[in-house]
């Protein structure tokens, strides 16, 4: 991928129709991340469709705050095939703001019970005013090699 965003592929003994509903479990988010930044989910309905916001109690001890509670809206929702979002936050007036980048898991068959997995970290619509605050990516490129790792071992269990 390009200068303004990361990726990450792996093969997970499934079918994509069980890791796309993993990852459509906002409970099981805190379990795959590979930062540990995400700690528990705030809305406990799965993801259905693209629109749809849910909440994540966070942490990182670089936000201003250090406990801080993203709204992540879905971009993407295409089962079993892709599921994209992107966090952003509550804006003070009743709104919601994105900062522009965005996760996105895209599911392709890999053989009988094999799935190929790809997990993308695009940040290039970022605005400059951000980027001024922001390095990025915010984590190291091992971080989605890990999430995947997670991912693979919910999968197992």
């Amino acid at each position: 991928m390009g200068d303004e965003s990361l990726s990450a592929t792996t093969i997970i003994n499934a079918s994509a129709e069980v890791i796309f509903v993993v990852l459509a479990d906002p409970a099981k988010h805190a379990a795959i991340d590979g930062t540990g930044w995400v700690c528990e989910p705030l809305d406990s309905k799965p993801l259905t469709e693209a629109g749809q916001v849910y909440r994540m109690a966070m942490y990182h001890p670089n936000h201003p705050d250090g406990n801080y509670e993203p709204a992540n809206r879905v971009q993407i929702f295409d089962p079993p095939n892709a599921i994209a979002w992107e966090p952003g936050y509550d804006s003070g007036d009743g709104g919601l703001r994105f900062g522009g980048w965005v996760w996105r898991y895209d599911l392709t068959p890999a053989g009988p019970s094999q799935t190929k997995v790809t997990l993308s970290y695009d940040w290039s619509a970022v605005p400059d005013l951000l980027r001024q605050h922001i390095g990025f990516p915010p984590f190291p490129a091992d971080h989605l090699d890990n999430s995947l790792a997670h991912l693979a071992e919910l999968i197992s269990l």
